[in-house]
C-alpha cells in the first residue's frame, strides 16, 4: 500500500506542476482564462472533450454495471461514441463558428438576452449536479480502496481541482485532461490486457460469463436491452452536442482542429468502449463474490470490483496508478465545470448586470480576477453536493448518474441542440420545453412507470434489471418524442414581424456557415502548446519508469517499463515537432 501511496501523491505534484507551467498562458485575458483564447490544437481538445464524458464513473458504477450485467452497458458508450461522430460530421466546427467565449454567449445569439440569463442560471445548477456525481464516484471508489473517510476524500480531491481550474483556467484543464488521458490508456490497456491473459482469451471471457454475456442475468426480456441500444444513441447526442456543451470545442484554433478534435474523442471512446470492461466482465467470473468485500458501500458495493481485480492481479503500485486514472477523470470533469461555471457569470450575469445599473465596465484584468473568485465558489458548491450525493446510500452510481441524466439533463438540452437546426421559434420556446421536459421526467418517475406500460402488453412483473431499463427507454422516448416534438411545434407560433431578435439570429446562423481561419499569430502558441505538453509527458513517463523499481515480478516491471516507453514516445514527438516547425 505504501507504493499505491507514493504513487498517487507524484501524480497529484505532476498535476499540480501543469497548473504552474500553464498559468501564464490563461493570465492575459479573460477569453484565454475560459476558452484558451480559441487557439488550442485539436489533440488537446479532443482529449478534454473525451475526458469531460469519461469520468470516475466509467471504473466505478459503470464497471460495476458490466460486472452484473455484461455487455449492456456498452449502450451508453456506443451512444457517446455515435455522438462525437455526429460532432464530427455536423456539430463540432459550428461550435467553434459561434465566435463566442462561452456556451451562454452561444444561447444570446440563437435565442437572447433573456433566453441567455435563464439558461446562465440553470446551466451553473446543473454543472453543480453534474460534476457532484462525478466527484461522489471518485469518493465511493477511494475510501474503499485505502478504507478511508469518503467525505474526507471528497474535500480533499476537490481543493486539488479547485487550484488547477482557479490558478490556470482553460489551459490549465485542458493540459491535464490531456496527460490524464494518456493515464487512464495506459492503466486501461495495461489491466485488460492481463486481464484475458487471466482467463485464457476474449472467447472464454463471453463463454464463462455467469448468465450469458450478451444479454446478461435477470433479463427475461431480450427486446428491452434491444431498445436501450437504440435509444441511447439520441439520448447521447442531446447531452453532448448542444449548446451547453459546445465549450468543449470552443477553444479549437480554426474549424479544421474542431473537426479533428472530435474524430479523436469518438476513435478514443469507441476504443475504450470495449477495453475499460474487460476487467469487470473477467471478474465476473473469477471473483463472483467480490461486492460482498465492501457491503459497507450499500448498494453501490458492486462499484468497487475493478479496484478488486487490481488488488488481485496487477503488480504492485497498479492501484495507486488505477487510483490516478480515476482522479484524472474525475479532476477532468470537475475543472471543466469551474471553467465553464466562470465563464458563463462573468460574461452572461456579471457584465449584462454591470451595463444595466449604467456603471463603468471593469477592465478585462479585473474580470479575470473575478472569474478565479468564482470558480473557487464554484468548485466548493461542488464539493458540497458530492457530499450529499455520497449519503445516498440506496442507489448505486449507475442509477445516480442515469437518474440525472435522463431526467433533469435531457429536458434542458433538448432545445439547446435542436435550437442549432430548428431556425424559426418564439422567444418562449426554450423555457417552455423545458417545462415540458420535466414534466415528462415526474410522469415517467411517478404515473407512466415501467410496470404500467408492459401491464398494456400483458406482461406482469419485471426483474429490478429490466425496471431500471425500462424506465430510462421511457424516459428517452418522451423526450425525443414529446419534449423533442413540442419544441419543434413551437414554430408554428413564429412570428417574423414581432421578433425583435431576428437579425441577430439571422447572423448566428450566417456565422455556423462561415470557416474558422487561424492567424499568422498562431505558430507562436502552437509551439508552446507542444514544447510545454511534451515536457510535462516526458516527466510523467519518468514518473512510470521509476516503478519498475517495485518489487514486483518480472512481468510486472516489464509492464511498467512498456508503459512508460509509450508515453515517452508521445511526449518526445511533440517536443520534436516543435524544431521540426522553427526549422522548417
Amino acid at each position: 500500500m505504501f507504493y499505491d501511496y507514493l504513487v498517487i501523491a507524484l501524480y497529484f505534484i505532476i498535476i499540480l506542476a501543469i497548473g504552474v507551467v500553464f498559468s501564464r498562458m490563461a493570465s492575459k485575458s479573460t477569453s484565454d482564462y475560459f476558452r484558451g483564447g480559441g487557439r488550442m490544437l485539436w489533440w488537446m481538445v479532443g482529449a478534454t472533450a473525451f475526458m469531460a464524458q469519461f469520468s470516475a464513473v466509467t471504473f466505478t458504477g459503470a464497471a460495476g454495471k458490466a460486472f452484473a450485467d455484461g455487455f449492456a452497458i456498452c449502450a451508453v458508450y456506443i451512444g457517446n461514441t455515435f455522438a462525437f461522430f455526429c460532432g464530427w460530421a455536423f456539430f463540432s466546427h459550428r461550435f467553434r463558428q459561434m465566435r463566442v467565449d462561452t456556451p451562454t454567449e452561444g444561447v444570446k445569439r440563437r435565442f437572447g438576452p433573456q433566453n441567455e440569463l435563464f439558461f446562465s442560471w440553470a446551466l451553473i445548477v446543473f454543472s453543480f449536479i453534474n460534476a457532484g456525481v462525478w466527484l461522489n464516484a471518485l469518493g465511493v471508489f477511494t475510501s474503499a480502496v485505502f478504507d478511508a473517510d469518503i467525505n474526507v476524500t471528497i474535500i480533499g480531491i476537490g481543493f486539488t481541482v479547485l487550484f488547477v481550474s482557479v490558478l490556470s483556467g482553460a489551459w490549465g484543464v485542458v493540459a491535464s485532461d490531456f496527460v490524464q488521458t494518456l493515464v487512464v490508456a495506459v492503466v486501461s490497456v495495461a489491466t485488460a490486457i492481463v486481464a484475458l491473459v487471466m482467463i485464457d482469451g476474449p472467447i472464454n471471457m463471453v463463454k464463462e460469463f455467469p448468465g450469458g454475456f450478451l444479454v446478461g442475468p435477470n433479463m427475461n426480456y431480450p427486446l428491452i436491452l434491444i431498445g436501450t441500444f437504440i435509444f441511447f444513441l439520441p439520448k447521447q447526442i442531446i447531452t453532448m452536442m448542444n449548446l451547453h456543451d459546445s465549450f468543449r470545442f470552443l477553444g479549437a484554433k480554426d474549424t479544421k482542429n474542431a473537426r479533428k478534435a472530435a474524430l479523436l474523442a469518438m476513435t478514443l471512446m469507441g476504443v475504450g468502449t470495449i477495453i475499460w470492461f474487460i476487467p469487470p466482465w473477467v471478474a465476473a467470473t473469477l471473483y463472483p463474490d467480490a461486492p460482498q468485500d465492501y457491503s459497507q458501500l450499500g448498494n453501490k458495493a458492486a462499484d468497487a470490483v475493478y479496484l478488486v481485480f487490481a488488488r488481485n492481479v496487477m503488480p504492485i503500485g497498479t492501484v495507486g496508478l488505477l487510483m490516478a486514472g480515476l482522479f484524472a477523470a474525475s479532476m477532468s470533469s470537475m475543472d471543466s465545470a469551474l471553467n465553464k461555471n466562470a465563464g458563463i457569470f462573468i460574461r452572461s450575469i456579471y457584465e449584462p448586470f454591470l451595463a444595466k445599473r449604467n456603471r463603468k465596465k471593469k477592465d478585462d484584468k479585473k474580470m479575470l480576477n473575478i472569474s478565479k473568485l468564482v470558480s473557487f465558489i464554484s468548485g466548493l458548491g461542488v464539493i458540497a453536493v458530492a457530499l450529499y450525493f455520497a449519503s445516498l446510500k440506496e442507489l448505486s452510481l449507475y442509477e445516480l448518474m442515469m437518474r440525472v441524466s435522463t431526467m433533469v439533463q435531457v429536458p434542458m438540452m433538448v432545445p439547446l441542440l435542436l435550437g442549432i437546426i430548428i431556425k424559426k421559434t418564439p422567444q418562449w420556446a426554450p423555457w417552455a420545453t423545458i417545462a415540458v421536459g420535466l414534466i415528462v421526467s415526474w410522469l415517467v418517475d411517478n404515473v407512466i412507470t415501467a410496470n404500467v406500460v408492459v401491464s398494456w402488453f400483458g406482461v406482469e412483473t419485471l426483474t429490478s434489471r429490466e425496471i431500471v431499463d425500462m424506465n430510462i427507454i421511457l424516459t428517452i422516448v418522451g423526450h425525443v418524442f414529446i419534449t423533442g416534438g413540442f419544441f419543434w411545434l413551437t414554430s408554428l407560433f413564429y412570428n417574423e414581424a414581432k421578433d425583435k431578435h431576428k437579425l441577430e439570429t439571422e447572423r448566428f446562423f450566417e456565422d455556423l456557415k462561415r470557416p474558422v481561419i487561424a492567424d499568422n499569430e498562431q505558430d507562436e502558441i502552437d509551439s508552446q502548446q507542444r514544447n510545454k505538453l511534451g515536457g510535462m509527458v516526458l516527466v510523467m513517463s519518468v514518473g512510470i519508469m521509476l516503478m519498475a523499481l517495485i518489487p514486483n515480478p518480472t512481468w510486472g516491471r516489464f509492464m511498467f517499463v512498456i508503459c512508460a516507453l509509450i508515453i515517452a514516445t508521445i511526449g518526445y514527438l511533440l517536443r520534436k515537432s516543435v524544431k521540426s516547425k522553427k526549422t522548417s
